[in-house]
């Protein structure tokens, strides 16, 4: 028969299992596992801004903290915001709403810890502390020391306090402008706004016989730019705050800062690290970096299990003063004014030591590029010198060549000159024979003077044109009528043509054809071209010798085309035929058709040469259109 053991000594059995259990467990977790554990936990904070995320200068002290929390929490976290809107109104709308939105949030899932950021925020956590976070610890930051409120204060509060010295303000703008007469105080008409004015006031009572002040609170932020912009001499802007002006607009950030900046013929002060930045001077004021500082000890030391009624802290007071150098150099203030142990930010650095490398760089290259420059410059001064000498040559060249061919063209100058001569002697004794008469007549006597001036012009115009042949003159650019040009120079040649029983024809372009040009150089060019072409016409014997001259208009260029009848250029001496000294002439001195390839070429012009169909050579010259004819065509 099984004896039956008691149920207290089963008990007892099953209990004593359990505990070797939970032993073994224990003894088989690692050291610093609990530690680990805890650590992995993710604390939740709540962070509430007093006027909305994106509000300076709260925003800038929110972000601050944020990233230094982030940076040294060793627990993983999940920061929840929120905005307090209604802090922004003049008339703000029941705060129930609001409060009903947050208790549902965290209802089931309570805050680790509520960090409120500023002191409206302050004001709503402790309000609605029994309703919201009857249990949650809390750390009210960046709230001015008038504006805590001890009385709801408990063991679960820490106070991150700061301290606004207006005085050590206003007294930093005096000494940084000593001539300053009047300091504008920019402020809204919030219910903050207005305690704050009250408060520059009351402060401010020490300097009422050094500087005059006045207040912008009731005004509109539209008046306010207005008089900003006209301020008088020795007047300075005050920078306190704007969330509503004195028609009751709210403004957003520092926008109204920045458009104030924008109009403002005065410069702008502060005792708020966050405005600067570009907008204001700078000065005394409070530091983002030390509030965020303690509020993140604090915050770090209360998630881990620190008592917050035990953590205290002194009113954070301005810091070191700071100043803008781009406003002190806008204003023209000077830095022997400023405070000792002063820090001048935002300093554009010596351009030398800033682009030391790029400047020497760029010495460099300038020294190259000068050493280039002079010698190109010493190359073009040689080159100009050589082309002048050239020019002289060319002229004289081409003075030796016209006296050459003028030496063919005697007997046409002495025909062109035995005419007007031969018909000035008739009508001189035919003159002489009316006088000798009893009545002479009068009308006759004057119709032979006038034909004697006509042909001494005749005469005269032969021998102008000779002296321009043959004068010895430099190359001179002028604007001329190539038809014309053309047409004295066969003028010169025509008796000559006649007598060799050569027809020389002329037919010209229609209109005026101008061009850039030495006009003696151009008819020497001329002139050898179409006594070549009648010494070949004459060397082959044609019988119907021709020589054709004529002139046209080709896009941009004017043409001058001479061909003759003779028998044309032997192919092996096509290419030669412009060369100097090359000559199919036997007297020939082969320089005519250089030189007055060199002419052309001075012209900025091409000449070539071919063989016609119908036989003989062609001569082509083309020369630029002058440019203000070219913009008329």
């Amino acid at each position: 028969m099984r004896r039956r053991v008691p149920v207290a000594v089963v008990g007892l059995l099953r209990f004593a299992a359990r505990l070797c259990v939970c032993v073994l467990v224990w003894m088989s977790v690692p050291p610093g596992s609990a530690d680990a554990a805890e650590r992995s936990e993710v604390k939740r904070v709540l962070l509430l801004h007093s006027f909305g995320r994106e509000f300076r200068p709260w925003s800038e002290y929110a972000a601050s903290i944020k990233a230094e929390l982030q940076q040294q929490s060793p627990w993983p976290l999940d920061i929840q915001e929120h905005g307090l809107l209604t802090a922004r109104f003049n008339n703000p709308g029941p705060e129930a709403p609001f409060v009903d939105y947050l208790n549902s949030l965290y209802q089931s899932h309570s805050a680790d810890i509520v960090l409120s950021v500023g002191a409206p925020a302050a004001r709503f956590v402790q309000k609605y502390r029994q309703r919201l976070f009857p249990e949650t610890p809390m750390v009210l930051t960046v709230v001015e020391q008038r504006l805590v409120n001890r009385v709801s204060l408990t063991d679960n509060d820490t106070v991150i306090s700061v301290r606004n010295d207006f005085l050590a303000a206003f007294r930093n703008i005096l000494q940084v402008l000593p001539e300053t007469q009047t300091i504008a105080v920019v402020i809204g008409a919030s219910a903050l706004e207005k305690f704050w004015l009250e408060e520059l006031k009351r402060e401010l009572k020490p300097l009422e016989n050094r500087v005059h002040i006045v207040y912008y609170g009731d005004l509109s932020f539209a008046e306010i730019l207005k008089r900003a912009s006209a301020l008088p001499p020795h007047t300075v802007l005050f920078w306190g705050l704007m969330s509503i002006d004195g028609a009751g607009v709210s403004h957003e950030g520092d926008l109204a800062l920045r458009s104030l900046h924008a109009v403002a013929n005065a410069p702008i002060f502060s005792y708020q690290e966050p405005f600067f930045n570009g907008e204001t001077v700078g000065g005394p004021m409070h530091s983002i970096a030390e509030t965020s500082k303690k509020t993140v000890n604090a915050a770090i030391r209360i998630l881990g299990g620190e008592k917050p009624g035990d953590i205290k802290f002194e009113p954070i007071e301005f810091a070191a003063p700071k100043y803008d150098w781009r406003e002190l150099q806008r204003w023209g203030i000077s830095e022997s004014n400023l405070p000792p142990g002063s820090a001048v930010l935002f300093r554009e650095p010596d351009i030398l030591a800033q682009y030391r490398w790029q400047i020497l760089l760029i010495a460099s290259v300038i020294l190259v590029q000068a050493g280039l420059i002079s010698g190109l410059l010493n190359q073009r001064r040689r080159r100009r010198l050589a082309e002048v000498e050239a020019r002289q040559r060319l002229a004289e060249l081409a003075h030796v060549n016209r006296y050459s061919a003028a030496g063919e063209l005697t007997t046409s100058i002495a025909h062109e000159l035995n005419q007007p001569l031969g018909s000035i002697l008739t009508n001189t004794e035919t003159a002489e024979l009316l006088l000798k008469e009893t009545s002479p007549d009068i009308v006759e006597v004057r119709e032979i003077l006038a034909d004697i001036r006509r042909d001494n012009q005749r005469a005269s115009e032969v021998i102008r044109r000779l002296r321009s042949v043959l004068k010895k003159t430099p190359f001179e650019i002028r604007d001329i009528d190539l038809n014309d040009t053309v047409r004295e120079a066969i003028g010169f040649v025509a008796a000559l043509a006649d007598r060799r029983g050569i027809a020389l024809k002329f037919a010209a372009a229609s209109g005026e054809l101008r061009v850039k040009g030495d006009p003696v150089q151009l008819q020497q060019v001329i002139l050898n071209l179409i006594i070549n072409g009648m010494d070949a016409i004459s060397e082959a014997e044609v019988r119907a010798g021709e020589v054709n001259v004529s002139t046209a208009r080709l896009d941009q260029h004017a043409e001058i085309r001479i061909g003759d009848t003779g028998p044309g250029i032997v192919d092996g001496d096509m290419k030669k035929i412009f060369d100097p000294f090359f000559s199919t002439k036997p007297q020939g001195l082969g320089m005519g058709l250089a030189i007055a390839r060199t002419i052309v070429e001075a012209h900025n012009g091409q000449i070539s040469a071919v063989n016609q169909e119908t036989g003989g050579a062609l001569f082509i010259i083309r020369i630029p259109i002058a440019r203000g004819r070219l913009a008329s065509l």
